[in-house]
């Protein structure tokens, strides 16, 4: 019998404690190992219980989150962290703070009594905790050599009988959809991209609204290309990154003298605002078999739809594999549709990029 993974809760709030402890009553392959009020008894907690996982608050006292990732970075503890935050907008920059600090990822804690809130919340910490909790076990209780990624070879071919309409022509923009996972899969990806890429990136992460900007601010600082949050109007243009803002989706206007990125409110998608499906699609319209369309690591569907669109129209397409992804919802679909035309791990994603656009220039 596989033993389940041992998480380790830290929180100030008792209540917030024993809520999270009820998130995985029905989960035999998860157990609370032991619980924390802050940072200082975690490390305690630590020495004293084997724990394969970490869900940690930002905001305690005595050592709060910030302190206790410094720490943790100090003593070389490997164990893998998920913050939970009551932090919104104006905590969205302690959050960036914590994922550069080794956090794997971060939810935000339901508010007020909203059921169907908590159990998204619900649902994202169980996947997030099989995925991370099991990679780290699998780590301590495996510690091979990691070998190096192949890298893919540039020339690709559909891995399914699906014919598109033509073949694929320069690609004249990339455009990327990541949602559970995803803030350390960029993290992973765009810093190796080639300054002098040929073509503009637009990115959707599915994220709360006040984090993107932070969030595209963060990943700027380490990138050789410019990266920041969208705003409406905003040209798009080679050596740029635009993310969606949370909360807005992101489309292209064709203008004469250049192509915009034009934010709406319209209603969600896919159940999420920003979509995936609506940038693809937007994408599928303007560019046809000109773009490079790439579905990463994510729960549920979001993007599936649109990026056959670009497939069928002859645009290449990429999905990051079950390997590397924490959430293996989007890219699956994706590929068992047959509308990928080549599997990577999120380490070889960059490269393919820099090899695609090279191979398939303007």
């Amino acid at each position: 019998m596989i033993e389940p993974i041992s998480a380790l809760i830290v929180d100030d709030s008792a209540l917030i404690r024993n809520m999270v402890r009820r998130f995985f009553d029905t989960t035999p392959d998860i157990q609370v190992a032991a619980t924390a009020m802050n940072g200082i008894f975690a490390l305690n907690k630590i020495e004293t219980h084997r724990v394969d996982i970490i869900i940690l608050d930002l905001e305690m006292p005595k050592m709060n989150g910030i302190e206790f990732l410094k720490e943790r970075q100090k003593r070389g503890i490997g164990i893998p962290v998920i913050i939970l935050s009551s932090l919104a907008r104006s905590g969205a920059r302690i959050t960036m703070k914590a994922l550069s600090l080794g956090a794997a990822d971060f939810l935000l804690k339901p508010s007020g009594s909203d059921s169907e809130q908590t159990q998204d919340t619900r649902e994202q910490l169980i996947q997030l905790v099989r995925s991370y909790g099991r990679e780290y076990r699998n780590r301590r209780e495996h510690p091979a050599q990691k070998k190096p990624a192949k890298l893919a070879e540039p020339g690709l071919k559909p891995i399914s009988p699906i014919k598109p309409e033509r073949d694929p022509g320069p690609i004249e923009i990339i455009a990327l959809g990541v949602s559970t996972g995803g803030p350390n899969a960029l993290r992973k990806v765009l810093p190796k991209l080639d300054k002098s890429l040929s073509a503009p990136i637009l990115v959707v992460q599915h994220m709360p609204a006040g984090f993107t900007e932070e969030f595209a601010g963060s990943l700027n600082e380490i990138c050789a290309l410019e990266i920041k949050e969208a705003e409406d109007g905003d040209v798009i243009k080679p050596g740029r990154i635009l993310i969606a803002p949370g909360n807005r989706h992101m489309n292209i206007e064709s203008k004469p003298l250049a192509k915009v990125a034009r934010l709406t409110d319209s209603p969600p998608v896919n159940g999420h605002r920003p979509s995936v499906d609506v940038l693809f699609r937007s994408v599928s319209r303007i560019y046809e078999n000109r773009c490079l369309a790439i579905i990463m690591t994510g729960m549920g569907k979001d993007g599936v739809a649109e990026i056959g669109s670009i497939f069928l129209k002859g645009g290449l397409t990429l999905a990051q594999d079950e390997s590397s992804s924490v959430v293996f919802g989007m890219p699956r679909i994706a590929i068992e549709k047959g509308y990928i035309h080549k599997v990577v791990s999120v380490d070889e994603i960059a490269e393919m990029i820099n090899t695609l656009t090279r191979e398939y220039s303007v």
